[in-house]
């Protein structure tokens, strides 16, 4: 019954002529054997593949099918016509007729749901906690693998948390003196420009919101390297490409434009580790110090400098750098790939609010004036010159919030579960790996949330005024409709509400994947306009 037991009975029975003759054609049977069992299984194991792809197919069709939406006009799904019309008008037509979650097939195998109730949107972003493969795998080509930028909530758990206490936590409060500085650099650099030809509010902004990122994360070093330019110029070639070179399957290997782009991603690398050495050298020079030398050390040095006028930047030497440049073997990370991540992310997300601010500054003047009379009279009260207090600008707090919701920084928020599928209070199950979007412009623009007015600029609805009503109770009063004359008479003032107990406002996202640079984003931008108000007009 065994074939390669009888033959070495047969053999050995047989004559050496018999042997030779049986030798070769039992091997010649027995490979035959091999490549069938081999292809055999490959055959089983392919069928296996596919039958649970095709299992996987029908399970998300049975379940898309139970959520509303338009009818698919071809096999290929709505992308056609994403293609022909704005996705954001679509999906305001696609909620109008068909309530507040719809569905769109981008492919066949690709399903997006799109969420517009707020109370909604907020269950949906508490739970839904990974962000789209082609967003990771765009950070990854660009700068490595990193601990920030990763789809899968799972792996950036752990260091958003420690980043959001440092952000919102020591480097704001040692990051009072920077805007003053980042104002002179941004206006020399804009002078300089002029003097060349003519420049646009997208140039400015860009400007703006890079030397602030940069100064604020890196301090003194950053404002005076003189590679500052250069490195702009770099990540804003990358942030033009690297969506599409993220958008192929398979690596493009062999795409020349790839291999161009590859070599701009790594000067930029070399950019920014020459930055981190900078940083270091300075430091060590103004303490006196070795800064690698343990945690306790630099952690030390960096609560000395609180207070200081002169901010080295150690809090990325200690944050990021050191521990990635002498650990990132064993963490498997790019050095200085998550400093690169957040200065590509945070270039882009607040050059946009900076541009908004800039635009309804010019177009309403009035409350560019009001701006201008409140940082004066804070500046009064404060006995700091040069280091605005922002907490007492209100209304300038209320023009930042208020250019956020008209401008997000995308018109999309985008969500998915990667793992799970998720079920919603309102009874609606969305597919694991379906593509989850909240269309923000549509929800921070919808007269249901916002009033009549949501589509006008109105800083005055993040405020409220607070009267003395009798003794000494005080009585805040809504002051979204406009601003009231008894502002200007001294009889109340402004008391800034807070934005995020409104489910509709999302401009720094929510839930378990919020922006965590969201108070210092705030704080950094509106430091920058009182010192730059302060100082001239837009």
């Amino acid at each position: 019954s065994n074939p390669f037991l009888s033959f070495f009975v047969r053999a050995w029975n047989s004559g050496s002529c018999d042997y030779s003759l049986d030798t070769s054609r039992f091997l010649r049977d027995y490979a035959v054997w091999e490549i069938n069992a081999f292809l055999w299984i490959s055959l089983i194991t392919i069928t296996c593949l596919l039958t649970n792809k095709l299992f996987q197919l029908f399970k998300l069709w049975t379940q898309a099918r139970k959520i509303p939406g338009p009818p698919c006009p071809s096999f290929y799904g709505h992308f056609n016509t994403v293609s022909k019309q704005s996705l954001t008008e679509l999906l305001s037509d696609s909620h109008g007729d068909y309530g507040s979650v719809v569905k769109l097939w981008l492919g066949p195998t690709q399903l997006l749901v799109s969420i517009k109730e707020p109370e909604l949107i907020k269950e949906m972003l508490l739970k839904a906690k990974d962000k789209l493969p082609l967003t990771g795998k765009a950070f990854r080509l660009a700068f490595g693998r990193s601990t920030l930028f990763a789809s899968s909530f799972v792996k950036v758990e752990k260091r958003r948390e420690s980043l959001a206490s440092e952000l919102n936590g020591r480097l704001i409060e040692r990051a009072n003196v920077i805007p003053t500085k980042a104002v002179d650099c941004i206006m020399e650099k804009l002078h300089h420009i002029m003097g060349k030809g003519s420049i646009d509010c997208k140039m400015v902004s860009q400007h703006m919101a890079f030397t602030l990122l940069g100064a604020m994360l890196f301090g003194d070093t950053f404002l005076a390297w003189s590679k500052a330019t250069i490195y702009e110029e770099l990540l804003m070639r990358i942030a033009k490409d690297a969506c599409f070179w993220a958008s192929y399957s398979v690596t493009p290997f062999w795409e020349r434009g790839f291999w161009r782009y590859q070599r701009i991603c790594t000067k930029l690398k070399c950019l920014t580790q020459d930055l981190v050495q900078q940083c270091s050298k300075n430091y060590k020079l103004y303490h006196g110090m070795d800064p690698v030398s343990d945690n306790e050390t630099a952690n030390a040095g960096m609560e000395a400098t609180v207070g200081s006028k002169s901010y080295s930047g150690i809090f990325l030497q200690d944050f990021f750098s050191l521990e990635e440049l002498n650990c990132h073997l064993k963490a498997r990370e790019e050095p200085c790939g998550n400093i690169m991540g957040m200065m590509f992310h945070g270039c882009l997300t607040t050059a946009g609010l900076i541009s908004n601010m800039l635009v309804r500054l010019v177009t309403h003047p009035e409350t560019q004036h009001k701006i201008y009379s409140e940082i004066i009279m804070a500046q009064k009260g404060s006995g700091e010159i040069d280091q605005p207090n922002v907490e007492k600008m209100p209304l300038l707090l209320a023009t930042v919030y208020e250019s956020a919701r008209l401008m997000p920084a995308g018109p999309l928020l985008q969500r998915c579960s990667l793992k799970h599928d998720l079920r919603l209070k309102s009874g609606v199950i969305i597919p694991a790996g379906a593509i989850l979007v909240v269309p923000v412009q549509l929800v921070q623009m919808d007269d249901s949330s916002w009033g009549n007015d949501a589509a006008k600029f109105n800083p005055y609805r993040f405020l409220s005024t607070t009267e003395k009503t009798s003794g000494s109770l005080n009585k805040d009063i809504s002051v979204a409709a406009g601003p009231v004359e008894l502002l200007d008479q001294g009889q109340s003032s402004f008391v800034l509400n807070d934005p995020n107990k409104n489910p509709a406002f999302l401009p720094f996202g929510s839930g378990t994947r919020a922006c965590v640079c969201q108070k210092f984003v705030i704080q950094g931008i509106a430091r920058l306009f009182a010192s730059l108000l302060e100082r001239y007009e837009v």
